[in-house]
């Protein structure tokens, strides 16, 4: 099978590395959503079945099919609107259901139209490439900033990332984890002795529909993944060279995720989305040298993903045993070459160069405003700067220049 002759050892860590920052990174997150629509432990095992099934298959089938990176994830701002909404709200677990059910069907609409697509094919590219950049940076900050806590861990690990680049690039990031891994088992930090081999049950929540549930739950739900998790999204795919009518059919998978949602909504699947930290490990240079091969890093992504469904418990204690400081110095360094190209890509024509740095600043300021995240505000603001700097002829301008 082609699969596996394709199949390396940096892009299985790869992935491997994407699910461990895209899990460790908002797993809580989940669980607090989860309990502010009351669910017990055997509901919220199953909203991690739905989620990890959703995500695993959303990445290996298409990326199997298309020899393609797609990668899926849930929607993390979608977890905080659920959480602050469902403690405010007093919202019952099927009238949950219910939005999660609109949300997908409004994702599926916005995909098999198309409209999504075209919309985001008119951001300029120095915008985009800055809006990037500005969502990957705060992961690269945060690996640095875990040498606070943890400076021998950091340091050992930037030591290793620095000589892999040099002498064996193609494994810097597996070497790096796995300096990582190796310190904070002698030092004591990282162990599996209390993990039980459990398997998550799914329980079916009937849907039940409200005006209320439609206004104060499934529309925020909807904009922040479109806004906040699909568009940068896309962006990642763009950066890694995978866009374009060859590269990955955009409008298809959004439409993906939305039937996948809508299907696994009664048992917990709240949103579905692009993914843009994750798919900025899976797609880059560290996973495989050669872009026609790094589908195979989405697919080991995808595989781990349906693992974690399967097993529920099980896989979440192994992945939460591992130390904050190590996630986070892993997730930094693997996106740093992905960061820099953005950084490039976003300052290179100087015209647009103000543009592009006030999209990078207010993406990465984190500013969320009416519920919606900094990367949506970060495009607006960008876009406006160009508009008031060249008027309606921005667009043609920033094209020509791109």
């Amino acid at each position: 099978m082609r699969f596996f002759k394709d199949l390396s050892l940096s892009a299985f860590t790869a992935g491997f590395v994407a699910v461990l920052v895209g899990f460790t990174s908002s797993v809580a997150l989940v669980f607090q959503a989860a309990q502010s629509f009351t669910a017990d432990p055997q509901i919220i095992s199953s909203w991690m079945w739905a989620l990890g099934l959703g995500m695993g298959l959303s990445s290996w089938l298409p990326s199997l099919w298309w020899r393609r990176p797609v990668m899926v994830a849930w929607s993390t701002p979608g977890a905080a609107v659920l959480a602050a909404a469902g403690l405010g709200g007093g919202f019952s677990m099927g009238e949950a259901v219910g939005a999660f059910m609109v949300c997908a069907a409004l994702i599926v609409l916005f995909g098999a139209t198309g409209w999504f697509e075209r919309l985001l094919s008119r951001i300029p590219v120095a915008i985009a490439s800055a809006l990037l950049a500005g969502v990957l940076t705060r992961f690269g900050l945060q690996a640095f900033s875990a040498a606070k806590t943890a400076p021998g861990l950091v340091v050992l690990m930037l030591l290793a990332y620095l000589l892999s680049r040099r002498y064996l690039v193609r494994y810097a990031v597996v070497l790096t984890l796995a300096a990582g891994l190796a310190w904070v088992s002698l030092m004591g930090h990282f162990s599996l002795a209390s993990v039980q081999i459990e398997l998550a049950r799914p329980v079916f929540i009937a849907p039940e529909f409200s005006v209320s549930a439609l206004v104060s739950l499934a529309i925020p739900l909807f904009v922040v993944t479109m806004a906040s998790q699909n568009l940068p999204g896309v962006v990642a795919i763009q950066a890694a060279g995978y866009g374009g009518a060859q590269g990955i059919p955009v409008s298809k998978v959004i439409t993906l995720t939305g039937l996948m949602t809508m299907v696994l909504a009664p048992f917990g699947a709240f949103a579905l989305n692009l993914s843009a930290i994750t798919a900025a490990i899976c797609m880059g240079p560290e996973a495989h040298r050669d872009p026609a091969r790094r589908y195979t890093a989405a697919v080991s992504c995808g595989v781990l993903y349906v693992l974690i469904g399967v097993f529920g418990g099980t896989v979440t204690s192994v992945l939460s045993a591992f130390p904050t400081a190590l996630v986070a110095a892993i997730a930094g360094l693997a996106l740093l070459g992905t960061i820099g190209g953005g950084l490039a890509s976003a300052l290179a024509h100087e015209p647009h160069r103000e543009a592009a740095l006030i999209t990078f600043l207010v993406t990465l300021s984190g500013v969320v405003l009416w519920d919606v995240g900094s990367a949506f505000w970060g495009v607006v603001a960008g876009v406006l700067a160009l508009f008031i700097q060249y008027g309606r002829s921005w667009m043609t301008s920033t094209r020509t220049a791109s």
